[in-house]
């Protein structure tokens, strides 16, 4: 995906924030993983977030003032997270659209809820971050614990009587994920032949894939990023299995077809649902392509947060923290997402997932039965 050529000229002296707020009115950001094995995600995110910040910009912007936007690249690290948290907090930063890894989300959302600042996340889905964080801690996507309860169903029911394996990447994200599927999953009473981890930024994982072909794996679910997933994929059927591969939302990218090629065909994710689709979206979504860039995956979410912000901030009459808190939740907000809300801990109040499936280079959602 090609992103947005940025709203504004890199002036920052330091290489993980790139924009200048020499002339800010209200400055916001959004962070997440720029660069590194993740970073169409982050161009997914950055691509939403400065079409947000035009388009308002462009409608007299938000209490009459203009927006400008910091892009913060944490490369899903955690240690590089924090450190550009506290940056983003030292530019005077009113909001926050990030993180995109839950690695990331939740030690930066201890230095935002400390300085007062308000995050949401588009992408993060662990649980904990809006568990165990504090009143300035949102986010516009699901859950782990929700998307794992919509997976682990679905294996229990589709594969029943077949040898199921969950393996993960042993981040907060495809961890969390992996484990919230298996519980659903036992809890119906069908147990997985195999569990384990394996080591995210390999090439080669044909010892992994050996064990499954070993233990004759009919479905493996892969609690992680599309990188890997992609691989094992493809190593999966250079050894002659047809084992079908069922992940998360991780795997809403491009990218994940350009490591697999045709051996995608049939996979299956857990994703909410698909905002391009959306009939209130459908003036953006044109606008997205007709830039360039096909809106998917978290192009929207970010989109959305932004928009959600800034109407909370209208509701609120200020930028202030406490009140625009306040406002986000006592009122519900017209987005790309459609209608959204947030609830007491700070999720979203919209629908949760749904399955979707890969096939000829693109995903849409699945229709059901076995791949």
């Amino acid at each position: 995906m090609t992103p947005l050529k940025s709203l504004l000229f890199a002036a920052s002296a330091t290489a993980m924030l790139g924009a200048s707020t020499a002339w800010a009115d209200i400055v916001i950001a959004t962070a997440g993983p720029m660069t590194g094995q993740y970073a169409s995600f982050g161009a997914q995110m950055r691509a939403g977030a400065e079409m947000a910040v035009k388009n308002i910009n462009e409608q007299g912007g938000v209490l009459g003032e203009k927006l400008v936007l910091e892009i913060g690249d944490d490369a899903c690290d955690p240690k590089q997270a924090v450190a550009v948290a506290n940056q983003l907090v030292n530019r005077d930063v009113k909001l926050v659209a990030g993180h995109f890894c839950s690695g990331s989300s939740i030690p930066a959302s201890k230095v935002y809820e400390e300085e007062g600042l308000i995050q949401i996340s588009p992408a993060s889905t662990n649980p904990q971050l809006t568990e165990e964080s504090g009143d300035t801690v949102f986010r516009t996507c699901g859950r782990d614990d929700q998307q794992g309860q919509v997976a682990g169903e679905f294996l229990a029911t589709e594969f029943a009587d077949k040898k199921i394996a969950i393996i993960h990447d042993k981040t907060a994200y495809g961890k969390g994920l992996a484990d919230e599927t298996k519980k659903v999953l036992n809890a119906a009473g069908v147990q997985e032949v195999m569990y384990e981890a394996y080591t995210a930024g390999e090439r080669d994982y044909s010892a992994l894939v050996t064990k499954l072909k070993r233990e004759g794996v009919d479905a493996l679910y892969v609690g992680g990023y599309h990188t890997e997933a992609g691989l094992i994929l493809r190593q999966l059927r250079e050894q002659g299995m047809q084992t079908q591969l069922i992940s998360g939302d991780a795997l809403v990218t491009q990218e994940f077809w350009s490591i697999t090629g045709d051996a995608g065909n049939g996979t299956l994710m857990t994703f909410s649902p698909d905002p391009r689709k959306n009939e209130v979206a459908a003036p953006i979504v044109q606008q997205f392509r007709d830039a360039g860039i096909e809106p998917e995956g978290y192009v929207l979410y970010t989109y959305g947060t932004i928009q959600a912000w800034a109407q909370a901030v209208e509701k609120a009459g200020s930028t202030d923290t406490d009140d625009v808190v306040e406002a986000l939740r006592s009122n519900e907000f017209d987005t790309v997402l459609g209608k959204i809300g947030f609830d007491e801990k700070g999720d979203v109040t919209a629908p949760g997932y749904v399955f979707y499936q890969w096939k000829d280079g693109s995903y849409d959602y699945y229709e059901g039965g076995k791949s």
